[in-house]
């Protein structure tokens, strides 16, 4: 039973892995969620006010994190948990941003 448990909070993850995708698209930052049916949010870079990354131990080891990005308000328009590298997207913001910003 332990070996079926593992395998299954394994096949858990890999779907929930399949079933996001963070990227950008020109001057947006996009998220889409769902496997059967999709969930697609859209920020533009300019909007962005906020990217905070939180990692716990076990997550810097393995190079994983959890990222919240926030536009307005207290509550993150975009959050996503188990994101590879979240410090590089958090950077790639952080450029677009100032790139925007000198035109």
């Amino acid at each position: 039973i332990p070996v079926a448990v593992g395998i299954l909070i394994l096949l858990v993850w890999y779907l929930r892995c399949r079933s996001t995708k963070l990227e950008f698209i020109g001057h947006d930052l996009i998220l889409e969620t769902g496997l059967l049916s999709k969930n697609r949010t859209e920020l533009h870079v300019r909007s962005i006010r906020t990217v905070n990354v939180y990692q716990t131990f076990a997550n810097r080891i393995f190079g994983v994190g959890k990222i919240a990005i926030y536009t307005a308000g207290d509550d993150p328009e975009i959050e996503v948990t188990g994101l590879p590298d979240p410090h590089d997207l958090r950077e790639m913001v952080k450029k677009e941003q100032l790139q925007h910003h000198a035109r």
